[in-house]
């Protein structure tokens, strides 16, 4: 069975900085892309960064230059550094993995998902 679980979601003010964690079971991690999504109140689905297996990444220009993608392959597990946080990032942020292993921001292309945690971000 697959599963993405993440974690570290929470309640922070403008301009902190919060490390959220998506650890992966029941498939092969290392040839999944991963990326992070986000939807937020009033707002579509949207694409926040993404990396795959040789750690090459790719992100959103509204969040690039303050979040940090990265993976551990040996703990199965994917991160997201969120740093200079903004109200308009409150939002329930998600993992995904691509079976095949692309660099993608289309949420389509990605097979399975976590949950979600929900991060809130006061002024």
């Amino acid at each position: 069975q697959v599963q993405l679980v993440e974690a570290g979601g929470g309640l922070v003010q403008a301009g902190d900085s919060l490390k959220l964690s998506c650890e992966v079971s029941g498939l092969a991690f290392s040839r999944c892309g991963m990326a992070w999504f986000r939807h937020g109140p009033g707002r579509e689905r949207e694409f926040v960064a993404a990396i795959i297996r040789d750690s090459s990444t790719h992100y959103a220009h509204s969040v690039k230059e303050r979040f940090t993608i990265s993976r551990d392959n040996a703990r199965n597990t994917v991160y997201l550094q969120m740093s200079s946080l903004k109200p308009e990032d409150t939002a329930v942020y998600s993992c995904a993995c691509q079976s095949w292993g692309r660099l993608s921001s289309v949420a389509r292309e990605y097979d399975y998902w976590g949950q979600g945690t929900q991060v809130t971000v006061s002024s």
